[in-house]
């Protein structure tokens, strides 16, 4: 069955969403991202066809008549094209270029290698495209003192799990939706664990500190009070599992609060922060690091690794040259 958002489908896009989902066991998210990404390239198809009113607004363009014909012509200077008509057009970041260009990368290598014979390419057109180079940034995190100035600013009409929520972030490093997915069975207090279900639905299993333990059993006293065949830990107001928005604002609530609202700080900061002040404050391993994060690579978690702006200063002024000043009277020799 097909999802709200793939209504407007064409079958060879239809196939490939399935054999993301079905083979590549991707999640949910994962396959509207794609689908989103290769909806504005087929947009961009049918209006460089001609296959559309030109005058008609971007968000009205259908894709489900896309010929197949469109895509099977597409060369590499096309490709080009449409990287620059993403930049001057649309005005899209470098980072959203760069994805939406791997999107149609991995589209056409389905195509050449996987898909149904009708929808075959004897050639990918796109193998050798290079993607726009994203610099690397430094990830924003907020440090030990922003962060327990955060927690000792929480207040609301639902205190005890907005604490335990900004609680679970900074001292676990949990994605949002892991959060929200949490339920009543996923958290053993004997064991003092929570199950978490990531990227692909893989499991793993987090250590909880003292404070999350806390945390968690104060909430839950309210929680178990409520009377609801909900099965999620956090609920909203009317008693139903909690909304990625809704801790979202939470977070923007909280931070506004503590008079952090300025620094840039999301949910997702927040995870960059349980795992900056593991790594800098507690001296975790980058192995054990991505295994508490969830990562498949070492190498995504090595970005979580940087040297804070004090760490770099430090070692600066660590130099055995730090000081020895400009001697400005020369020799006469010199003159």
């Amino acid at each position: 069955m097909k999802k709200e958002y793939q209504a407007d489908c064409p079958q060879f896009l239809a196939d490939f969403l399935t054999y993301l989902k079905v083979v590549q066991d991707r999640a949910d998210r994962t396959e509207e991202a794609y689908y989103i990404d290769l909806r504005t390239f087929f947009r961009y198809l049918k209006r460089e066809n001609g296959l559309c009113d030109m005058g008609l607004d971007w968000g009205d363009i259908k894709i489900g008549d896309l010929p197949f014909e469109c895509v099977r012509k597409f060369t590499l200077s096309d490709a080009h094209k449409y990287l620059y008509y993403l930049r001057s057009e649309r005005g899209n970041s470098t980072a959203t270029r760069a994805r939406k260009a791997s999107a149609m990368k991995r589209f056409f290598n389905y195509l050449h290698l996987k898909a149904d014979p009708q929808f075959r390419l004897e050639t990918n057109p796109v193998e050798n495209l290079d993607l726009p180079k994203v610099k690397n940034k430094q990830p924003r995190y907020l440090t030990l003192e922003q962060s327990l100035q955060m927690l000792s600013n929480i207040d609301s009409k639902n205190r005890e799990r907005d604490y335990c929520i900004i609680c679970l972030f900074l001292n676990c490093g949990m994605r949002l939706s892991e959060l929200v997915g949490l339920n009543m069975l996923d958290y053993s207090e004997e064991n003092r664990t929570l199950r978490l279900f990531g990227k692909g639905s893989k499991e793993r299993i987090v250590y909880l500190n003292n404070a999350c333990i806390e945390a968690l059993n104060e909430y839950l006293v309210i929680r178990r009070s409520v009377t609801t065949p909900e099965k999620a830990i956090f609920l909203s107001s009317r008693g139903t599992r909690i909304t990625r928005r809704r801790v979202q604002q939470i977070v923007e609530e909280m931070l506004t609060r503590a008079g952090l609202s300025n620094l840039g700080i999301t949910t997702h900061k927040l995870r960059h922060t349980a795992a900056t002040l593991m790594y800098q404050h507690g001296g975790v391993d980058t192995l054990v690091l991505r295994d508490i994060l969830g990562h498949k690579s070492i190498a995504t978690t090595e970005i979580y690794t940087h040297l804070s702006d004090e760490n770099l200063r430090q070692a600066a002024e660590s130099s055995p040259l730090a000081n020895v000043g400009t001697d400005k009277k020369r020799s006469k020799q010199d003159k």
